[in-house]
């Protein structure tokens, strides 16, 4: 009775396990490959991959020794290897990213997150998944209860699983980040071995040593930090976003990508920020007969930590905002370290698409979307049905501003497929490439005369406004979209593929102007050597 109690606590324990570490490898990755439905269809492909494998090698090594300290040496083995992971799997990404994109950057998001995980966490999950066909073969005792007897050792491994589900989500990681949550899950691995030890008289020196290493770790002021070269006024995990706040002396940033982006600046004279948000600040200009001082609606999807409805106060006293931010802990930074005020901004806590469907949620004279980070654009924002939203909650006369933050030399197919999609809700669009950053604008109304609104407007703005250069940048560098035939919908939106094709093509373009400027070829690493002196 105890062995069949202790074989089915094992298939529970390791099933909890397998997945915990499987969500917690997407926390890992995600601040360096982003967690776009590709990312994660890698690192779901090679888990399964590594668990089949193990399926394998278990049954032949079951059949071979039929040993259940084999079984647990097994357990205790991938145990010590998650505990590992915190410690160097942070650096090992970092190396990979640094090869690849020196040698290989093709398909540079891909390729790194598949090797990563390879790296990481296939030598433990292989052996997990060893574990299932040993006690099916230590499990059965008569041929008679065969079925029975395998069946409960799967139930009870897919109900550790479930478990395995919700509790990193929505315990583990946003209370003690995804560093500790391998420790304490490798800690319960290591539980189940120190138990079959006990409970079989032999002596669990090693076990019991790994047991105690681990857990004080637990209680050990572990590092969670992911830019681990940078200095970082805030570093965190929430449920939705890897967060990164730094700070100079003039600004203050939001990043939820170690590697690159910029997701929210506040400067802290209050100045224009000098990225996309000043431009993004034409939009109300695309209304007839705008003033500066007169009263608007302005809805921002995607608040961040408030840097568009921040600017839009100070240059735009006027005007009355709605912040939807999905992220609390993206909120609680814009108060914190942003200086979002209550008299700036009234933010929501929900998802952009979610709050437009709400009954209650009003019209606007503007609505500025800026939901899409570099490396991820969640789809249902991207859609024909989205933007046919967006429009009924636009006044007579409103105006959008849409930021498309990805942008490479050459053919962008998703800034055209996303420009053509709102070309498909609209009566006039018009994109805006900003020369000085990847950043892509697009401003959309149904008003035939936005256009020459526009031009009227700033015609009669200040020579000495600060924003009247700005302004007169947008207005030559407007190229309006006449066609409509690429459509993301609801049923068919793939950002995901032509993301990544469009960030590969971005990548590639960054890896061949640093080859030339340090002439790699021809003089290796004396040549970068010598740049870095």
């Amino acid at each position: 009775m105890k062995k069949k109690l202790l074989l089915y606590s094992t298939s529970f324990f390791c099933g909890m396990s397998i997945m915990a570490v499987e969500l917690s490898v997407s926390k890992l990755l995600a601040p360096y490959f982003g967690t776009s439905q590709i990312i994660w269809t890698v690192i779901i492909g090679l888990i399964m991959i590594s668990l089949s494998i193990g399926n394998v090698l278990g049954g032949r090594s079951a059949d071979k020794h039929n040993s259940m300290s084999r079984l647990y040496l097994i357990i205790w083995a991938a145990a010590i290897w998650i505990a590992i992971i915190p410690f160097v799997g942070k650096y090992i990404v970092v190396g990979i990213i640094g090869l690849l994109f020196m040698f290989l950057p093709q398909n540079l998001l891909i390729t790194g997150s598949a090797i990563s995980c390879l790296v990481l966490f296939s030598v433990p999950l292989i052996g997990l998944g060893m574990v299932s066909p040993y006690l099916v073969k230590l499990g059965v005792t008569d041929i008679e209860n065969t079925g029975k007897t395998t069946g409960k050792i799967y139930a009870m491994n897919t109900i550790g699983s479930i478990i395995g589900t919700f509790l990193p989500t929505f315990v583990t990681i946003p209370t003690v980040g995804t560093s500790k949550t391998f420790l304490i899950f490798a800690l319960v691995l290591n539980v189940i071995c120190l138990a079959y030890f006990i409970m079989n008289r032999i002596k669990p020196v090693k076990t019991s040593l790994t047991f105690l290493i681990i857990f004080a770790l637990l209680f050990a002021p572990l590092s969670n930090s992911y830019a681990f070269w940078r200095d970082c006024v805030v570093e965190d995990e929430s449920v939705y976003n890897y967060l990164q706040v730094t700070e100079d002396k003039d600004s203050v940033y939001l990043s939820t990508n170690v590697a690159f982006g910029v997701q929210s600046v506040y400067r802290k004279d209050n100045k224009l920020s000098g990225m996309y948000y000043d431009y993004a600040l034409a939009a109300p200009q695309f209304i007839k007969d705008f003033r500066s001082g007169k009263k608007i609606d302005l809805l921002v999807l995607g608040n961040g930590t408030g840097t568009y409805a921040k600017q839009s106060k100070i240059y735009y006293p006027g005007i009355k905002t709605d912040a939807v931010e999905i992220d609390p802990k993206i909120v609680d930074l814009s108060k914190k370290y942003f200086d979002l005020k209550e008299d700036e901004a009234t933010i929501y806590e929900t998802d952009g698409r979610t709050f437009l469907s709400d009954k209650n949620c009003g019209v606007y004279d503007v609505i500025m979307i800026d939901a899409y980070h570099d490396i991820t654009i969640p789809f249902h924002m991207a859609t024909q049905e989205f933007f046919s939203k967006v429009s009924e909650h636009l006044k007579p006369g409103g105006v959008i501003v849409l930021n498309i933050n990805m942008k490479a030399k050459g053919d962008n197919p998703i800034n055209r497929y996303l420009s053509q999609t709102v070309k498909s809700v609209f009566e006039k669009v018009y994109t805006c490439g900003l020369k000085t950053s990847t950043n892509e604008l697009l401003f959309a109304s149904n008003d035939s005369d936005m256009h020459n609104n526009f031009n009227e407007n700033i015609s009669s703005m200040n020579t000495s406004d600060p924003l009247k250069n700005v302004f007169q940048f947008v207005n030559e560098n407007l190229e309006e979209v006449t066609d409509s035939s690429l459509i993301f919908t609801d049923e068919v939106a793939p950002v995901d593929i032509l993301g990544q094709k469009l960030l590969n093509t971005m990548v590639q373009d960054e890896t061949s102007d640093l080859k030339e400027m340090i002439n790699f070829k021809e003089k290796g690493f004396k040549g970068l050597l010598d740049m870095l002196r």
